[in-house]
């Protein structure tokens, strides 16, 4: 990188003292991985508590994805320089050997990559929380309570984990991590029987919200459209418990809570049966630097005004769902940023602009288009 390093040093030079920003290198189809892992380092909630989670780190711990990740942030934020490049191979290897899916040089999808990573790094976390309980509970038996109290504070803590939950009382609630924290949602899913009026919800979480797309719309307007009621009417009627048979019923699914980090994903593939063929849709979506939540929440009004900032794009660049490429877009303070494997640029909003999309069906002339967008909630 060299002297495109000190180029992009100097233009840096108003960027917060403590930030680097470091390109990484590609493995001949890690791009997917790439893209996503720059958009989580730049997301400071997650940074930070990775970070903490590392120090926190037994010397002997045994090597998993979450730790891997944390030792690649740990050297991006304690290099001494602004700018470089530093390489993900440990991470890769690890994430290889764990999921044979991203084993192979195909394309891979950058979406899939990311629920991968966040279920994983909860699920290891629930399991050392788990584990931290047990021990808790050995120490507890044996009569060393004093000794177990510094027994919860491991990389876990945090993570729910409980005196109580250790003893085995019934019924436990789900553990609920860092990772958790940071990024869950809940939806609830509203369904009125037409016949009795009764309402049956059921109250679903998420680590980020999938949305369909049209030709020439917006973000605000996708999610109008993700919380817009639906006719459940002849092959697809409703059992309604307190009618005891099938009924025709309108459903809708609102958002309950939201997280402090909002990942909002375009579906920007789609099958057409007819072809029996996944097909790229070029659809330009006009996303926001600000998102409110209006006409989406259910249960907290007040939730509706919360106010998101634009923080990272994942992009998709390319005519196809099986080959292409994946760069990020990162706002860090009041600059953008162009992430592609090894290279770093300066860029401007306009250029993040510019990955709205298509205002054709096809989009011969634009092939970069905005994938996966993360907001963070203003004063997170």
């Amino acid at each position: 990188m060299g002297a495109n390093s000190s180029k992009l040093e100097k233009a840096l030079a108003e960027a917060p003292e403590d930030e680097r920003y470091y390109g990484l290198e590609n493995f001949g189809n890690t791009c997917y991985c790439n893209s996503v892992l720059q958009a989580l380092y730049f997301c400071k909630p997650f940074r930070e508590r990775l970070l903490k989670y590392a120090a926190a780190l037994p010397p002997t711990t045994e090597e998993n994805l979450l730790n891997c990740l944390a030792e690649l942030f740990n050297q991006i934020n304690s290099s001494k320089k602004k700018t470089g490049v530093v390489s993900p191979k440990k991470f890769v290897n690890r994430l290889r050997r764990d999921n044979e899916l991203f084993r192979g040089h195909m394309h891979q999808d950058a979406h899939e990559f990311l629920n991968y990573l966040l279920n994983q790094s909860c699920e290891l976390l629930e399991q050392e929380a788990k584990a931290s309980g047990q021990q808790l509970q050995q120490q507890q038996q044996q009569g060393g309570v004093g000794a177990a109290a510094g027994a919860g504070a491991g990389p876990a803590a945090g993570a729910g984990a409980s005196p109580t939950q250790a003893q085995g009382c019934s019924p436990q609630p789900p553990i609920t991590t860092w990772v958790h924290e940071i990024f869950q949602g809940k939806l609830v899913n509203e369904t009125r029987c037409l016949h009795c009026e009764t309402v049956t919800c059921r109250e679903e979480v998420f680590m980020d919200l999938s949305l369909e797309i049209d030709q020439n719309t917006s973000l605000t307007s996708c999610l109008r459209n993700f919380s817009s009621m639906e006719m459940l009417d002849r092959d697809d009627k409703f059992f309604c418990d307190h009618c005891c048979c099938l009924q025709e019923a309108k459903k809708r699914m609102l958002l309950r809570s939201v997280p402090p980090c909002l990942i909002l994903h375009l579906k920007r593939f789609k099958y057409l049966e007819a072809q029996s063929r996944l097909r790229k849709l070029m659809y330009r979506v006009v996303f926001p630097m600000e998102l409110k939540l209006a006409n989406t929440t259910g249960d907290d009004p007040a939730a509706g005004d919360t106010l998101y900032n634009l923080t990272a794009v994942v992009v998709h660049v390319g005519s196809g769902p099986h080959h292409g490429h994946y760069v990020s877009l990162i706002k860090s303070g009041a600059q953008w940023l162009f992430f592609d494997d090894e290279n770093v640029e300066l860029i401007t909003e306009s250029q993040v602009q510019s990955t709205f999309g298509s205002t054709s069906e096809y989009g011969q002339n634009n092939m970069d288009h905005g994938y996966i967008l993360f907001y963070e909630r203003a004063g997170a």
